[in-house]
């Protein structure tokens, strides 16, 4: 992971994320995997972005309500679980796109807890698209859905470090470009910050003299 920002989307404010990242779908390529927070963690997403030949580990939504008890049982803490389409139409989706959803898929279904001395045990669950456990452990999928926090520091550094979290520009084609050139200097530090550290490991392999 480089932290470099590879697409970009922008809305009018207020917009929900699920609604730019949706947008955003078009860019993936075969065999990406996307991490996402509970926000989305929604059916049609996870059948778009696996009709794509693409694959998703998202925290399961707090509305849903599977319980360990249903599903084929894979591993400890671990299962496979049929979802259903949804009864009527999402918002944000149009007529077309829910009926041509299916009518079930299958999905994968992972929760660990979170043990902190002097604060309230946390149960985590993960629902991901990666069903082959022989491939892909349950430690494995819980280790790169903690990537997600890198993401999320990479955010904070865009958004406080580069001072992006209060845009100047009064118009919205100069707002547009103040994004863009944040994002293009971000992006030029995240290469020289690749390329030192490809360096460095270069370095550490050179002949003793």
């Amino acid at each position: 992971m480089t932290g470099a920002a590879v697409a970009l989307c922008i809305d009018v404010l207020n917009t929900h994320d699920i609604k730019l990242a949706r947008k955003l779908y078009s860019s993936l390529k075969p065999n990406d995997v996307l991490i996402g927070d509970r926000g989305f963690c929604a059916y049609a997403d996870m059948f778009t972005i696996k009709k794509l030949d693409c694959d998703a580990v998202f925290r399961k939504h707090q509305s849903r309500t599977t319980t360990m008890r249903k599903g084929k049982i894979v591993g400890d803490c671990d299962k496979l679980v049929t979802w259903y389409k949804p009864r009527s139409c999402p918002k944000g989706l149009s007529k077309g796109e829910f009926n041509a959803l299916l009518q079930t898929i299958i999905v994968r279904e992972i929760y660990y807890y979170i043990v902190i001395p002097g604060f309230r045990t946390q149960r985590v669950s993960l629902i991901t698209t990666l069903l082959d456990k022989s491939i892909y452990s349950t430690l494995k999928i819980v280790g790169l859905y903690g990537k997600f926090w890198d993401v999320e520091l990479d955010l904070r550094h865009i958004k406080t470090t580069l001072g992006m979290d209060i845009l100047r520009c009064k118009i919205p084609s100069m707002v547009r470009k103040e994004i863009y050139v944040y994002l293009l200097a971000y992006n030029l530090l995240r290469s020289l910050m690749c390329s030192a550290g490809i360096y460095l490991y270069d370095s550490s392999f050179a002949p003793i003299k």
